[in-house]
């Protein structure tokens, strides 16, 4: 049985990212970047599809307690047994040529007895490597992949059951390091990192990046731990943010919601783009901006939805059928054939990214104004045409009312750089009046007056918590009656014990899918802001703090969860919810001193 999804923390090293459980083992981790085939994959299978676990002999159970490092993305794990107590603290150093996994081992007091069973599966558990020593250590290799485990001090291992075994005992202030380190198996081996100074460097490293957050309003640690999260899912070397580190977590127990989030998402590049810039991370603002100009570049009506951690548009999907899937939920995919869909909201955010980048600073040549220009003729006639939508349905395309506002989105704000700037190129008066087209069309066609709410598409009676984000976007005043209509209707219809869900999955064919899914997390954060939008801040207050009560012990919140049976649900964890938690946070308690709201 697979351990609840909360049950997992997060180490990386800013290229990819491990998943550790409450029992000490490592279920997940592609090598070498976030997408490429992963080498432990029990998180979707069993051990026999790798996994690596260090704990206490014969201590079958979940550890004491466990925790993050302050300001880092250091997990320490801690566990109490007859015989004494110990520690395993587990980090990616930042790569200088090849990603290592290190777990140091430490007595706490006492003398225990501490187990270690490596069992490497590569190609998402479907190949055993064969393993050899060399110079002492234990070496794994596979076709492409090769990965060196060693010790320090070197510690008895053996070989059973295609895994690796180890077992030694540590007592109080005594410390064993692991270091497993990935390389292609056609070049030499790396050269080796100190455990106990890449520690320390780590440590530095991570509270450096940490001291820069320029927030110090109420509920810091979490919106701290957040921005980590979403640090620890860029991809360094070029700047995207990864969805989720994780392929195929499901968003219902046992059905077939299962997606490959190991991508860049550009509908989160707004949203993205305002949490960097509101905490302070003016680097990591630009580096996702630019990485969205080199993905956005060539022609505007092929524009994807979507794309890998270096701009790779050719994500083809395909199912792992050796996978059994997170608690029986399959199939496994990886790939994700959305990036085929026509979603017209991501004009929209591109181009508010590009007008929020040029206010705050983040100039980026001419070039980038050329792409905005190109980006609005494609929308000229291509606005009016019906889309798959922000949630990628897979039923039948529609006139989605959030992708028709989004439309409005690039127009205007390119309307608003040009009377900012004259100087722009570019036919002000042909993009006013498709401006007032689109606006009059929306107000229109996907106004229901009858109900008093925006709605999901046009002609349809369904809700869709996307319109939440109509006042953000400024298509019209929170106050006007039509906004609050809509915020009442959303509450009131897709409340799920008090959280949101996306749309109704209950008779509605939109999304072409079986099944249900849960409540989905940045759902319930955009509810708390339109709240307060509308004036209703004690609510919108109340709402932030049950959210705030869902994540895990290490602050850490996947896509989705499930209020019934008190789970997260969907893949983990999920950078717009965190990107949610931060820009919520900001909204809401910007302009109040440090510890006001508890």
């Amino acid at each position: 049985m697979h351990r609840p999804i909360e049950d997992y923390a997060l180490v990386g090293d800013e290229q990819t990212a491990a998943l550790i459980s409450r029992d000490g083992s490592v279920d997940w981790l592609c090598l070498p970047r976030f997408d490429s085939p992963a080498c432990f994959s029990a998180l979707l299978g069993d051990e026999e599809n790798g996994h690596w676990r260090i704990a206490p002999k014969d201590v079958g159970g979940e550890c004491a307690r466990r925790a993050y490092r302050p300001g880092s993305l250091v997990l320490d794990t801690e566990w109490d047994t007859a015989d004494g107590s110990v520690r395993v603290t587990d980090f990616m150093p930042q790569r200088d040529q090849a990603p290592d996994l290190v777990r140091i081992v430490e007595g706490i007091s006492g003398r225990v007895t501490v187990h270690s069973e490596l069992r490497l599966r590569f190609d998402y558990g479907s190949v055993v490597p064969w393993m050899r020593r060399v110079d002492g250590h234990r070496v794994a290799v596979a076709g492409p992949d090769s990965a060196w485990l060693r010790s320090e001090p070197d510690v008895h291992s053996w070989g059973k059951d295609f895994a690796t075994h180890a077992e030694f005992t540590v007592e109080e202030g005594e410390r064993v390091a692991f270091v497993l380190t990935w390389h292609p198996s056609h070049e030499e081996r790396p050269a080796l990192v100190d455990p106990y100074e890449s520690l320390e460097h780590s440590l530095e490293d991570w509270r450096a990046w940490a001291g820069h957050c320029s927030y110090d309003g109420p509920h810091r640690d979490a919106v701290l731990r957040s921005l980590l999260t979403l640090k620890a899912l860029t991809y360094a070397p070029t700047g995207g943010i990864v969805a989720a580190p994780t392929t195929s977590l499901p968003e219902e127990i046992g059905g077939v919601r299962n997606w490959d989030y190991r991508y860049c998402w550009l509908r989160d590049s707004t949203l993205t783009l305002g949490a960097l810039l509101s905490a302070g991370y003016l680097e990591e603002a630009r580096a996702w901006r630019d990485w969205l100009l080199r993905a956005a570049a060539g022609n505007p009506a092929d524009l994807q939805i979507m794309y890998g951690l270096a701009g790779e548009r050719r994500l083809p999907e395909q199912e792992l059928h050796w996978l059994d899937g997170f608690r029986a939920s399959r199939p496994v995919r990886t790939g994700n054939e959305a990036v085929r869909q026509l979603q017209l909201d991501v004009y929209g955010e591109v181009v508010d990214s590009l007008a929020l980048a040029r206010r705050s600073g983040l100039e980026a040549g001419p070039h980038a104004w050329q792409l905005q220009l190109a980006l609005l003729d494609f929308l000229q006639d291509a606005w009016s045409e019906p889309d798959e939508g922000l949630w990628e349905v897979r039923g039948q395309r529609r006139h989605f009312v959030h992708s028709k506002v989004m439309a409005w989105v690039a127009v205007d704000r390119t309307v608003r750089s040009m009377e900012e700037d004259p100087r722009l190129p570019g036919d002000i008066d042909r993009l006013r009046k498709l401006r007032d087209t689109i606006h009059r069309d929306v107000c229109e066609r996907g106004y229901d007056a009858e109900r008093g709410t925006f709605t999901q598409y046009y002609g349809s009676r369904e809700l869709d918590a996307a319109l939440l984000l109509l006042p953000r976007a400024g298509f019209l005043p929170a106050d006007d009656p039509r906004i609050v209509g809509t915020v009442d209707a959303v509450q009131r219809e897709l409340s799920h014990k008090g959280l949101l869900r996306r749309y109704s999955t209950t008779g509605s064919e939109v999304d072409g899918l079986p099944g249900d899914e849960g409540a989905f997390l940045v759902c319930s954060f955009w509810l708390a802001d339109a709240l307060h939008m509308i004036g209703r801040s004690e609510e919108a207050r109340e709402l932030f703090e049950r959210l705030l009560a869902l994540r895990n012990d290490v602050g850490l919140l996947a896509e989705e969860y499930d209020p019934v049976a008190g789970r997260q649900l969907g893949n983990f964890p999920q950078a717009f919810s965190h990107i949610g938690l931060v820009n919520t946070a900001m909204t809401l308690f910007a302009h109040e001193p440090h510890g006001e709201a508890g």
